[in-house]
């Protein structure tokens, strides 16, 4: 639970994102953000139902195959893998901009200082992310501190300011355009709570606390930016914030001029969590997936903290060559608008999946309930109309990104994640002799038991890969 309420980063999240959503859609971010956050909302009790019956470290990719096919789940691997992996160039971009930008407010840092300090944060994420789940829990749970004061501070001085900073507000024809990549954009904003299901085999109760975490999360997220966006957008000029770097900097020196550490310092504390949170899903995922044969099996090799060393030092490892692409060889602005909206695109596709899951696994359950088996407990049946509902929502608008976005991010975007998804029926082609390795859970409090002979584990720790039967 505290992995999943530390993982929300809401100053972070405006801070890399608003700019973005501003010159898109200026003032209609708002209803753009709230169409999204209810499948979202709705994600996170379809997250705890499947945690409930299949906790695992794999999460999404395992759900995929115990109710789709192994199939399903290979190409679903392929898409959680470009959801987080692409997440975390957009976070350690943003956190050398911002480190240098408190360290030397006045200077203009070459690309050179952008990759150095991009490279000290990936290097500062490894720490704690080897330690182990638990260390990077405690420290993400003092940031969260950090943050939530932060927030009530800034939301306090914004309602105190507001005769003395309001602007007209102009909400404009509705750019529909705009909108929709306000929408697929907002999945990078709305998500992180769905991280205690990645550390399920960590926990204590696996069965019964993955998944809580995530619904206080999610909810904590929406009332988060319903609080945040209204009094940026509404004590800022518009052109000052279309396209910030960091709009959440341009509305503190508002509030308070003359002193941008005030912003910066808690922007980077959330920056830090979300870089860690983000990178520990991947590597949960990873090391699922190479303990499976999915990837190589040194993805699932443990350390003597009993964490999936190589999968962290691989993840950002890539990460660096990617943030380094981007530093030394193209356009800030044009590939940061293009990372992030590929990263939103793919998060969106993520959870447009888990949804398609929980529809076909609740629709099972009412069949069998029809033909006289255990019956189905209404709140599953709402949640089955729901799941329904969210997977409509979520797949029209990837599909409606397809016409849109080229106009609003770029050319090319559409060719890229086409490509993209293309590659993943490759992927799934080439891991078609992947075997799934089913990991039984206990009542909560025993030992975890799987298939492969001596994996067991106390509920603290990682299930240690071991030989086949």
């Amino acid at each position: 639970m505290p992995l999943s309420v530390s993982s929300v980063g809401p100053l972070f999240s405006v801070a890399a994102t608003g700019g973005v959503m501003a010159a898109a859609a200026g003032w209609w971010t708002l209803p753009a953000i709230a169409v999204l956050a209810i499948p979202f909302v709705i994600s996170s009790l379809v997250f705890r139902l499947l945690n409930r019956h299949f906790p695992q470290a794999g999460a999404s990719y395992h759900w995929s195959a115990r109710v789709i096919g192994r199939g399903a789940s290979r190409y679903q691997a392929w898409i959680l893998i470009l959801a987080y992996f692409i997440s975390i160039p957009p976070i350690a971009i943003p956190a050398a901009s911002y480190t240098l930008s408190l360290l030397a407010p006045h200077a203009h840092p070459t690309a050179a200082a952008q990759l150095a300090v991009s490279l000290f944060w990936l290097a500062f994420a490894a720490v704690p992310l080897l330690g182990g789940g638990r260390p990077t829990a405690r420290i993400t749970q003092f940031f969260l501190a950090v943050e939530v004061v932060s927030v009530g501070a800034l939301a306090t001085l914004g309602v105190l300011n507001w005769q003395r900073l309001h602007v007209p507000v102009h909400f404009g024809p509705m750019p529909v355009g705009g909108m929709l990549v306000v929408a697929v954009v907002a999945a990078t904003i709305l998500d992180g709570w769905e991280i205690d299901s990645y550390a399920s085999e960590e926990s204590r109760r696996p069965r019964s606390d993955p998944g809580r975490g995530g619904i206080i999360g999610a909810l904590l997220a929406v009332a988060f930016y319903a609080v945040l966006y209204p009094l940026m957008l509404g004590e800022t000029p518009l052109s000052r914030l279309a396209n910030a770097t960091n709009p959440l900097a341009v509305w503190g020196a508002r509030l308070i001029p003359g002193a941008p550490w005030v912003i910066l310092v808690p922007v980077l504390a959330s920056t830090a969590g979300g870089l860690w949170l983000t990178t520990f899903i991947l590597t949960r995922a990873l090391y699922a997936m190479g303990r499976e044969g999915v990837l190589p099996a040194a993805f699932a090799r443990l350390s003597r903290r009993r964490v999936p060393h190589v999968a962290i030092m691989a993840s950002l490892a890539a990460a660096l060559a990617v943030t380094a692409a981007q530093a030394l060889f193209s356009s800030l602005g044009a590939f940061f608008d293009l990372v992030l909206s590929a990263a939103g695109f793919f998060l969106l596709a993520e959870f447009f999946l888990d949804a398609v899951t929980a529809t076909v696994f609740l629709g099972f359950a009412r069949r069998r309930a029809a033909s006289g088996g255990m019956p189905l407990p209404p709140g599953h049946r709402l949640l089955g109309a729901a799941a329904a509902l969210s997977s409509v929502v979520m797949g029209a608008l990837l599909v409606a990104f397809f016409v849109y976005g080229p106009v609003a991010i770029g050319r090319g975007i559409d060719q890229v994640l086409a490509v993209l998804l293309l590659l993943g029926v490759v992927f799934a082609w080439l891991t078609r002799g992947a075997r799934p390795a089913f990991v039984f859970h206990g009542n909560d409090g025993e030992p975890h038991r799987s298939r492969r002979r001596g994996a067991t584990a106390a509920g603290r720790d990682l299930l240690p890969a071991a030989p086949e039967d």
